[in-house]
């Protein structure tokens, strides 16, 4: 068969070929940036949405937390529509923190301001609960951290390091919270907003602990012979007492045999034996905001209780109990 008898046929292969090339790359392009929704399974199932409306209440306190701390003021100037009408928190105020402190901050309160947003938009909300940020209750956290009253009282607001060891307070118990809902969550849409949350979340607590790490063994002043680690320890060891349900927190700094492998005594990241993050229950997360060591016995961060199904439903096993 001569060329030009062939120029026909080749013309048609290589229309063809374009065509197969072009159609394989849109596809190869849609699966790598679009990946697949599962064929089964729903979006969003029942049970879902009370876990997710949950992590409201820390996301709330986070959000009112760093916001003021670093700008002096919260929610109801960033986006009040989420707010819902909820009364504003108590004490809030702006800390003395560094300016290298204070940008992190703020983009950890505008970090949480989307959290909320998120949640709202995907399985709804509540307004927000009425949060405690005086630094009296954080004082009062420390003194039972320590078992006896610090001398003065310690203050959040005072200097960055305050600021920081308060800070160490608060993402930790977001973070185990997500981790111990993501067995229980099974729709595809709820999924992927809980593993979004929880990855802000743990990095937010990473950069914390971090921060404080590098100044892991100076004094906090005027607290002579108390160690930043000494703090965070101590901390460790008062959610563990509140939570109840065995050691799942850890201090910057441990023993050996505690560390990664039991090859390190550099604590920056909390977690287990193996490495993985450490889980806790609704029950356990009430706890210890509340500061009571009972879910039913508002107090602490949320004084009057958390929002949301879980939390009070949670509130009312100690209505009926007082009502029999």
């Amino acid at each position: 068969m001569g060329t030009s008898q062939r120029f026909p046929q080749l013309i048609t292969f290589f229309a063809l070929s374009v065509l197969i090339f072009q159609t394989h790359h849109s596809n190869a392009f849609y699966f790598h940036c679009n990946p697949h929704l599962p064929v089964l399974g729903r979006p969003i199932y029942p049970t879902d949405i009370d876990l997710l409306q949950f992590a409201l209440n820390l996301e709330y306190l986070e959000t009112e937390w760093f916001l003021n701390g670093a700008l002096g003021y919260g929610l109801d100037n960033i986006a009040p529509r989420l707010a819902a009408g909820g009364p504003p928190p108590l004490g809030a105020k702006i800390a003395k923190l560094d300016n290298l402190t204070k940008e992190i901050i703020a983009e950890f309160g505008y970090q949480e301001v989307g959290h909320l947003r998120a949640i709202k938009s995907t399985v709804g909300g509540f307004p927000r609960p009425l949060i405690d940020l005086r630094a009296r209750n954080f004082a009062k956290i420390m003194d039972n951290a320590f078992g006896y009253n610090l001398d003065p009282p310690f203050n959040p607001y005072l200097n960055t390091i305050n600021y920081l060891l308060a800070s160490y307070i608060i993402p930790y118990v977001g973070l185990v919270g997500y981790v111990g809902a993501s067995p229980n969550i099974n729709g595809y849409v709820s999924k992927g907003l809980l593993t979004g949350l929880l990855a802000v979340e743990s990095g937010q607590d990473a950069v914390i602990r971090t921060l404080l790490y590098q100044k892991a063994e100076e004094i906090v002043p005027p607290y002579k012979n108390l160690t930043v680690a000494d703090f965070t320890a101590h901390i460790s060891c008062l959610r563990d007492r509140l939570g109840a349900c065995g050691d799942k927190d850890e201090g910057l700094i441990v023993s050996r045999n505690s560390g990664a492998e039991r090859r390190t005594s550099s604590n920056i990241l909390s977690a287990d034996s193996n490495s993985l993050g450490y889980r806790r229950t609704p029950a356990e997360i009430l706890r210890i905001v509340y500061g009571t060591g009972d879910e039913s016995r508002p107090g602490g961060f949320l004084p009057r209780g958390g929002g949301g199904k879980l939390a009070t439903e949670m509130l009312k096993f100690r209505l009926n109990d007082h009502l029999n």
